[in-house]
């Protein structure tokens, strides 16, 4: 049977005006996307900003002052100042300090000899942290032996460069990743719980006893969800440039072309789901463990894929939301680099085929049963 221009053009119609008239539908499509975005915005961040620290001083000088006042000074650390470890031991264990450095007694006595030293005590509960505790406290340790005079300045200056991201700042990665995030979220969960609910009422049956085809069912079905999709990749990259002042270096053109192939294997899955659930409640269970727990955990977006197990990241290779995020950061970050483009949105084109196919020939044998 051909595909009939007039029915599919009915029910897109009629999908369209069922999500205009339900709320649970608007409210996921463009509040929960404010929601999110956020969300991860403010709460979800990789800076180590104002980590609270314990400096001990046992014996004061001008050394130990000058020393005291480079680390009170700095953004990474909220500094308080004792002049015996014990005073900071409990608060260390409470985990109220992530970090106790010492400076000894004979402090003094070491820079005469040319042998300053200090002692840096971290909470290991927290690797992360406490690696950069000890990696910036050696770097303002170095900064101010040189400032001191105390230290022969090495006969080669090196001068870093950030290029892509020049502050250094995990909103420039960590947001443009969010809206593959929120896409998924929004295409997997709204698709599965909007066509689950027409089994539960059984509307499905009723449209499928009508003469439309498969290929104009399934087609009815998505592309009014895709623009809403579209809708809501607008809203979130509006508030990601004008509120949050991320740059973007790619163009709009390849941010929407390369979207919209990603929301094809997000959409189909939620297609997918809905077909073998059949229940609102069990589809969204499916859609938040299938869809979106994989997008979060394993697509790179916070855990780098690289250190993970191997078999783990071979397993990433089907989750479409690890080729999305790669795409967005590139375009945000860096611009059209088509050699990094081309090959994700190929993947992510061959995985939307693979499941649209499937959901066809599921809803292929649920008509003929």
């Amino acid at each position: 049977m051909k595909l009939s221009s007039q029915r599919f053009c009915a029910l897109f119609i009629k999908e369209s005006l069922q999500i205009i008239r339900d709320p649970s539908a608007l409210i996921i499509a463009f509040i929960l996307p404010l929601m999110l975005l956020f969300l991860m915005g403010y709460a979800i961040s990789l800076d180590s900003k104002h980590i609270p620290l314990g400096l001990v001083i046992e014996k004061n000088s001008h050394h130990t002052q000058s020393l005291m006042k480079a680390f009170q000074s700095s953004e990474s650390f909220d500094v308080q100042i004792a002049n015996d470890r014990r005073a900071f031991m409990k608060q260390l264990q409470e985990g109220k300090l992530r970090a106790m450095i010492i400076v000894p007694a004979s402090f003094d006595k070491d820079i005469l000899k040319g042998t300053p030293q200090l002692q840096i005590i971290t909470d290991g509960s927290e690797p992360s942290i406490a690696g950069f505790v000890n990696k910036y406290s050696l770097g303002l340790w170095q900064n101010w032996l040189e400032f001191e005079k105390l230290s022969t300045k090495s006969v080669i200056e090196i001068q870093t460069r950030y290029w892509f991201n020049a502050p250094l700042l995990s909103s420039y990665f960590l947001l443009p990743g969010s809206i593959a995030i929120i896409l998924t979220l929004i295409g997997t969960l709204l698709t599965a719980l909007v066509v689950a609910r027409e089994w539960e009422r059984g509307t499905m049956e009723a449209i499928m006893s009508t003469p439309i085809t498969i290929l104009e069912l399934l087609l009815g079905k998505l592309l009014p969800y895709f623009v809403l999709g579209l809708f809501s990749l607008l809203i979130c990259v509006l508030i990601t440039l004008f509120w949050f002042d991320i740059p973007y270096r790619g163009s709009y053109f390849m941010l929407f072309l390369t979207s919209s192939v990603y929301l094809i294997p997000s959409l189909s899955l939620g297609l997918l789901i809905s077909t073998l659930a059949k229940n609102q409640f069990v589809a969204a269970q499916m859609a938040l463990i299938i869809g979106f727990l994989p997008a979060m955990i394993l697509s790179g977006f916070i855990f780098q894929i690289s250190s993970m197990p191997e078999w783990l990241q071979f397993l990433t290779h089907i989750i479409p939301a690890r080729y999305f995020i790669t795409v967005l950061q590139t375009l945000f970050l860096t611009g059209d680099i088509y050699e990094v483009i081309v090959p994700n949105v190929i993947w992510m084109l061959s995985i939307g085929i693979v499941l649209f196919i499937i959901v066809f020939l599921i809803t292929k044998k649920k008509l003929s049963a």
